[in-house]
């Protein structure tokens, strides 16, 4: 699908008994060295967020299972588990593509019992990460949420979102649209050896200022923030500094969390490039997912008086935000507990 005339070899071995549901094909192109796409036909698009979730939506869109941004620390990896795929390599490599989701998505909004209900991109994995530029499964996605008056939002650190500015401008005309870039790490040898697969953080500040030139309003997550690695007041202070400059309205800064899958693939890094730390990580993490309370208490209180100064604190209540629609992306954080059906 949409390989551009690049050689493609369907491979029905490429993982002996694996078996997915609406496996159309198995793709491997040179474009994507090591990766092994596995095209599916979805049943379904619209994911429902369990109701014991804390995030402001109810639904979400994952064109995509599995990521090729790589970031060692990503809370999805647990996900691919379902597939019976690992939360390590697999989830890096081996990428789950819902070749017809827009097909699909278009029928679940035209249902009459469809509310209109707010629907979020970029809960699970990345939409925009690399192999969107050959699938082009976005666009028709964001035509066919504002084409049925659905209000959505998205989050990435994709900067292929760029090329969807202008539907994304049309679109906001019609819907409210709320976007977010992740930018954590300023320093360019670390940000890619946690985020190999990833746009550098000077390219994400470049598309908050093409959102802002588009006359979209951008939120920020500063997430997550890594103990001994990212936490500095100088490194905060010169990343909200680069938000603001970049035109950010607002950021949120929340710490590393580490479930299940994520835990065990951000802890073998850690002992391979700064086993100094690592006895500090098991003290502020413990034996569960989360940060404990006195750290997060603590980072709040050195974040805050920064982003205040860099004017990234405040919730824009503007006229601006009345026709655009208020970010709901601040939801990551717990956008973890959302369980996307299989597909």
């Amino acid at each position: 699908m949409r390989w551009d005339g690049q050689k493609i070899e369907a491979d029905e071995d490429a993982l002996p008994g694996l078996e997915l549901p609406g496996l159309v094909r198995t793709v491997r192109t040179p474009d994507f060295a090591g990766v092994t796409f596995h095209e599916v036909r979805a049943r379904s698009a619209l994911s429902r967020v369990p109701d014991a979730s804390q995030v402001p939506f109810r639904w979400t869109v994952n064109p995509m299972r599995g990521c090729l941004h790589r970031c060692v620390y990503c809370f999805a990896r647990g996900t691919h588990r379902y597939l019976e795929l690992d939360a390590g390599r697999d989830f890096d490599t081996q990428i789950v593509v819902k070749t017809n989701v827009a097909q699909v998505l278009r029928q679940e909004l035209a249902r009459p019992s469809w509310g209109r209900e707010h629907v979020a991109l970029g809960t699970n994995t990345d939409p925009y990460q690399r192999a969107e530029g050959r699938y082009r499964l976005m666009p028709e996605v964001i035509g066919a949420l504002a084409g049925s008056g659905t209000p959505l939002s998205i989050l990435t650190k994709g900067t292929l979102l760029r090329r969807d500015l202008p539907l994304l401008e049309d679109a906001a005309r019609e819907v409210p649209v709320s976007l977010a870039v992740s930018i954590a790490v300023l320093d360019d040898e670390l940000q890619q050896s946690l985020e190999p697969g990833t746009p550098t953080a000077r390219a994400r500040l470049d598309l908050v200022r093409a959102i802002r030139d588009a006359g979209l309003p951008v939120h920020v997550m500063v997430a997550p923030v890594l103990p001994w690695l990212t936490d500095s007041t100088d490194h905060l202070d010169r990343l909200f500094a680069a938000l603001a400059d970049a035109g950010a309205q607002r950021a949120t800064v929340l710490p590393l969390h580490l479930r299940p899958g994520a835990r065990e693939w951000f802890l073998a890094w850690l002992t391979r490039e700064r086993p100094d730390l690592v006895a500090g990580y098991q003290r502020v993490y413990g034996r569960g997912s989360y940060a404990h309370a006195e750290y997060r208490a603590w980072l709040a209180a050195r974040a805050a008086p920064l982003l205040s100064r860099h004017g990234l604190d405040r919730r824009r209540r503007d006229d601006e935000d009345l026709r655009w629609g208020r970010a709901t992306a601040d939801a990551h954080p717990v956008a973890a507990e959302v369980q996307p059906s299989l597909f």
